[in-house]
């Protein structure tokens, strides 16, 4: 069993647990409770009425953050040429082929995403057993294999996440930084609800959204009220 420590339970003493707070409040409490030595990263999660183990239950997508997510994002692009420099030029910070591909065999993990041109694929595809449990495999269906890498790696570094559910139903990614206004903050996560939302299947059934909560890395979770969410 977890075992927290002191400054977590103290944190979770200036929370009132039978309170749903509205977002902005949410968000304030999560700033002040912020109060490790390395700025925290705000956290959101969902529990979704859906069940993933059905093909059209899967909720799976991306969405651009208004404001990024305050992280240095490391993009490989899997490109020939001319195409690998397009990359480069647009900011990536590793692109080519076989080199990279070696790299991942000999354990290389320096990066948190990757995309690829779909001329590519069937080298890449040779990895997905060591890409696709980090959750680093590229995908026609959020935007990470394509011929426009320029779009792609912009999007990415601008803060563009994906984010995909769980097999118990529950969906997360880091929205920010805690040191964020939060004003951008609330913008960010109504982004994340409206997009999750967006995404529901037409087959699920009941309440979609059971729950949500947001947290800062090292901090105790807040209860989000629904109804302060709007989507855009």
């Amino acid at each position: 069993m977890r075992t927290r420590g002191k400054r977590y339970k103290t944190l979770l003493k200036n929370l009132d647990s039978t309170k749903s707070y509205t977002l902005e409040e949410a968000i304030d409490n999560e700033k002040k409770n912020a109060t490790a030595k390395f700025d925290e990263s705000c956290e959101i999660s969902m529990k979704l009425g859906v069940d993933p183990r059905k093909a059209d239950q899967m909720v799976r997508g991306t969405v651009s953050l208004p404001n990024g997510t305050g992280k240095k994002v490391r993009i490989l692009v899997f490109a020939k040429a001319p195409k690998d420099k397009e990359a480069l030029d647009a900011g990536a910070d590793f692109a080519g082929l076989e080199e990279y591909v070696e790299k991942i065999k000999s354990g290389w993990s320096d990066i948190d995403v990757i995309v690829a041109t779909p001329d590519v694929m069937g080298e890449v595809g040779k990895l997905g057993r060591i890409l696709g449990p980090r959750g680093l495999m590229p995908n026609p269906k959020v935007g990470t294999v394509t011929f426009d890498v320029t779009k792609a790696v912009t999007e990415l570094k601008a803060g563009k996440i994906e984010f995909r559910v769980d097999k118990a139903g529950n969906i997360a990614a880091a929205v920010g930084k805690c040191s964020f206004e939060t004003g951008k903050l609330k913008e960010n996560v109504n982004s994340f609800y409206s997009s999750i939302v967006k995404a529901k299947p037409l087959t699920a059934k009941g309440k979609y959204v059971r729950s949500i909560h947001i947290s800062s890395s090292m901090g105790p979770s807040i209860v989000i009220a629904e109804q302060s969410f709007k989507v855009d």
